[in-house]
């Protein structure tokens, strides 16, 4: 097989070799619609110029046999007449990018072609028109000239024929503007534009490989997880036009509503327009109510299209189309991109009625963006009026700061600013600039603009095409109605309505969306890793039971000493009098049986481990710079500093030049026993309220930091004898698993050890991760890791995602030799990765028992473990 196919050799399941478009387009020809014809050069083509920076052996002479083999199946000429062939060069990855890399459309055109192209179409102003759209593309995607010397010709151009749109221009305009153009061009490169199609091809196909590696194509694959090294495919294909007259037009359809999930046609249409102009939102796009007006059998046509292609490719559509002279062309398909809550309702009801099966339907929606449920939305009681009104595109609400550039978003973002980027329209090159910010507003656009798609694909606030809106990028303002907007003002958008509001604008939580129970649902029925929540007060826990946690896996104890209770805590740190240490003792004693009986009522049948105390004691004293500052105050004021002195030397004691690695967890326990001692006794005295109270407590006890099975087995000792003594007072046989967290290395290397000791395991990846990598992950993170991960030193973000090759080999080996050691062991993981789909996917596959993550996340992990199990099970197959 060579390097060209042309779309009729192709089919859907060519997506490595031919990218997505061209698999569509393929299959499509082969489904017998009327898809304009050409050829796809290959995704392998690509990784040759990319490893060799030249193009593979006889390319070229495949791209002119293809050409040969267009022109023989349309009946047009390349470069020539009297029927000329123009055609799009467009790129395709395997994974969708919309808009990320480049496209040349009418290639084929020069000085004389033009003239021949005006005399088949009748039409001077159509010709001039794309020949000035080519001039421009070619002159910007292949030769680099910067877009806006083009554009600036055009409003001045415009400004002298006082219309607003491009399309107002006669055809003498777009003559002058072509030549304008080519001056232009010659000025900035050196060089004049090929006029030989054969160059002009080779040229384009070129630049759509080099766009694979454009900044805005790696930020999408950083933040999307694509590989760097897939390449693209380019595709080739005859132009048809949607602006030969107003018999023609073009647009974008979904074949259900992408924003909601409503099962009715959604779409934009242009009339006399090229597809170029409907994604860069240049023109407000009518609906397809309003094409159904215009061509109704154009639109019965599409209708027919959109439901033939969505139970082909058992997925809601994206389509783009051209109707020329009242022909309707299908120009390209693909899976839609959808917001969180379209995905999920989508996924529902095509199950029910019967498009996919229920299994299908889990695998549809992309777990994170579960977190995207819990979005915000404008309180609709407060008094809040807006300033202005534009198209919802995508839901949800945010308020930040307005920015003009995608630069400063990204500038402010960095320092932790919220920010809402304000366009004119969005283009591909703003898409850094779109990641950092909390919304997007536009000027102009429609839902299928490149703000509208790429804002419901990050799960972003959007609202585009406002009415009113004129915004000044150079002068970063923006004038809506009476009131104007600079840099920094504080804005609120509502991209569920389309509301734009002055000021940062009330927000609440937003409403439930009734299909996601029932996938979550179809979820639990599949899923075998169990899924808990990390709570440590009573309300929170509730809240994770609401959300489908299955008990606690964990209640962080020294949460629980904060705030007020942290003066108690000062109390017995500091008692030299062994009476005040003990009354202090019992103090927090009665304080944390509250806190414990309220998570076992919240968790009423099911685990809840609480770990015993983690941090070094001297997280809870002040700093001694802080003591020192108030004693340098004072002493001016003649005011005693005795006790300010006291804690300071008290304060010393503690301190430890690496706490992380010092005195807390089970050390702390095993130094200092009092402490650990009581907080098992008033675990054990919740659980006996619970019962007397008619309840059914599984309080389940953990020990942390631990390093050697002797620390295990000493605190197990005492945690036991605690058991037994309360068993015997209440009249209850008390039964307590105890067990520790593997969060050092060493731990996870003698696990077979500690295993026989232990009733479970719990993986404690954050401290794993900075303990096996050797950094700690705050400075880490403030210092270097951002420019490990831009500079390919990392994949990911080890402590966002867990490191399989380093952590994860831990993980692995000290499930499998505790399990070994101990086949009633339970293992679960409750660091931060217990709601990462990817992390939770690997603990599925080594083989835990369960996952323990934030509240938030809970559904995200019952999706996602439902998932890894249909992987496991098709791994098995």
């Amino acid at each position: 097989m060579g390097y060209v196919l042309d779309f009729a050799e192709g089919d859907g399941s060519m997506r490595d070799l031919l990218g997505g478009k061209g698999a569509g387009l393929a299959e499509m020809t082969k489904l017998g619609l009327a898809v304009p014809s050409g050829f796809t050069i290959t995704t392998d083509a690509c990784r040759y110029v990319m490893e060799h920076n030249e193009a593979p052996p006889g390319l070229w002479e495949e791209v002119d046999e293809g050409i040969t083999r267009l022109e023989k199946s349309t009946g047009r000429e390349f470069g020539g007449s009297p029927i000329p062939l123009l055609v799009s060069v467009r790129s395709g990855a395997k994974f969708s990018m919309p808009g990320m890399m480049d496209t040349v459309l009418n290639l084929g055109l020069n000085d004389g072609v033009v003239e021949t192209l005006a005399e088949w179409s009748n039409d001077h102003h159509f010709a001039w028109d794309a020949y000035r759209r080519f001039v421009q593309m070619y002159g910007e995607i292949v030769m680099g000239v910067p877009e806006h010397l083009f554009q600036e010709v055009l409003t001045d151009m415009r400004i002298a024929r006082s219309v607003s749109d491009d399309s107002d221009l006669d055809a003498d305009d777009l003559e002058h503007a072509t030549r304008r153009f080519q001056q232009i061009v010659f000025a900035h490169t050196g060089k004049a534009l090929p006029t030989n199609t054969d160059e002009q091809l080779r040229g384009a196909v070129g630049a759509v490989f080099s766009s694979w590696s454009n900044r805005r194509a790696q930020d999408y694959r950083k933040v999307n997880g694509i590989p760097d090294d897939i390449g693209t495919a380019a595709n080739v294909q005859m132009m048809v036009f949607g602006d030969m007259g107003d018999d023609s037009g073009t647009g974008v359809c979904f074949t259900r509503n992408p924003s909601t999930g409503e099962k009715l046609p959604y779409g934009d249409y242009l009339a006399r327009a090229q597809g170029e102009d409907v994604v860069a939102g240049i023109r407000t796009a009518a609906s397809l109510d309003e094409l159904a007006r215009l061509h109704p059998q154009s639109h019965a046509e599409l209708l027919s299209v959109m439901d033939r292609l969505e139970r082909h490719f058992h997925d809601m559509c994206d389509i783009e189309f051209t109707i020329e002279k009242g022909e309707l062309f299908i120009l390209q398909t693909r899976a839609g991109k959808r917001t969180a809550t379209a995905a999920v309702r989508i996924a529902v009801e095509m199950a029910t009625e019967g498009i996919i099966d229920r299994k299908t339907a889990i695998t549809r929606v992309d777990p994170g963006t579960l977190e995207q449920f819990d979005r915000p939305r404008i309180d609709p009681a407060a008094d809040w009026k807006p300033i202005g009104r534009g198209l919802a595109a995508s839901p949800g609400a945010a308020f930040g700061k307005a920015v003009f550039s995608a630069d400063r978003a990204v500038t402010l973002h960095a320092a932790s600013e919220d920010v809402i980027l304000v366009r004119p329209e969005t283009t591909p090159d703003d898409y850094h600039g779109m990641v950092a910010a909390k919304g997007i507003l536009t000027s102009q656009g429609s839902g299928g603009s490149h703000a509208a798609v790429v804002a419901r694909g990050m799960g972003k606030p959007a609202v585009v095409g406002t009415r009113g809106l004129l915004v000044d990028v150079r002068g970063a303002r923006a004038v809506i109605g009476d009131h104007a907007i600079s840099e920094g003002d504080e804005i609120t958008i509502d991209g569920t309505t389309g509301s734009v509001y002055l000021g940062a604008s009330p927000l609440i939580a937003p409403s439930d969306v009734p299909q996601l129970e029932t996938l979550l649902q179809w979820a639990d029925e599949v899923r075998t890793l169990g899924v808990r929540a990390n709570a440590d007060t009573p309300t929170d826990a509730a809240k994770a039971r609401q959300a489908g946690a299955a008990g606690i896996g964990l209640a962080r104890t020294e949460h629980m000493f904060l705030g007020e209770r942290t003066a108690v805590v000062r109390k017995i740190i500091l008692a030299k009098d062994e009476t005040v240490r003990r009354a202090g003792l019992v103090q927090l004693k009665e304080m944390q049986v509250a806190d414990f009986e309220g998570l076992l009522e919240a968790m009423d049948g099911l685990p809840v481990i609480i770990r015993l105390l983690d941090p070094p004691l001297h997280e809870f004293l002040p700093s001694r710079l802080e003591l020192e500052q108030e004693m340098h105050r004072l002493v001016p004021l003649k005011q005693s500093i005795t006790g300010l002195q006291e804690m300071a030397r008290q304060v010393e004691r503690w301190e430890e030049a690496n706490p992380m690695m010092g005195l807390r967890g089970v050390r702390l326990g095993l130094v200092e026993p009092d402490l650990y001692r009581m907080q098992v006794e008033a675990a054990l005295e919740a659980v006996v309220r619970r019962i007397d109270a008619g309840g059914d407590p599984h309080l389940e006890v953990m020990v942390p930091l631990v390093g050697t099975p002797e620390e295990l087995r000493r605190m197990k000792e005492m945690i036991a004898r605690e058991i037994e003594r309360y068993s015997k007072s209440s009249g209850h046989e008390l039964k307590v698993p105890v067990g520790t967290m593997i969060e050092l290395p060493r731990a996870a290397l003698v696990a077979r050890e500690l295993a026989a000791t232990a009733d479970f395991f719990s993986f404690g990846t954050n401290d794993l991760t900075q303990m096996t990598y050797g950094l700690s992950r705050d400075d880490a993170e403030a210092r270097f890791l951002s420019r490990y991960l831009e500079d390919g030193i990392l994949e990911s973000n080890p402590f966002q995602t867990l490191d399989r090759d380093g952590v994860g080999r831990l993980v692995r080996f000290a499930t499998r030799e505790g399990k070994e050691a101990n086949a009633s062991l339970v293992v679960g993981v409750c660091g931060e990765h217990g709601g990462d789909p990817a992390s939770i996917a690997f603990c599925k596959e080594v083989g835990l028992d369960y996952v323990s993550c934030s509240t938030p996340r809970i559904k995200v992990a019952r999706l996602a473990a439902a998932q890894a199990e249909l992987e496991s099970t098709k791994a098995d197959v």
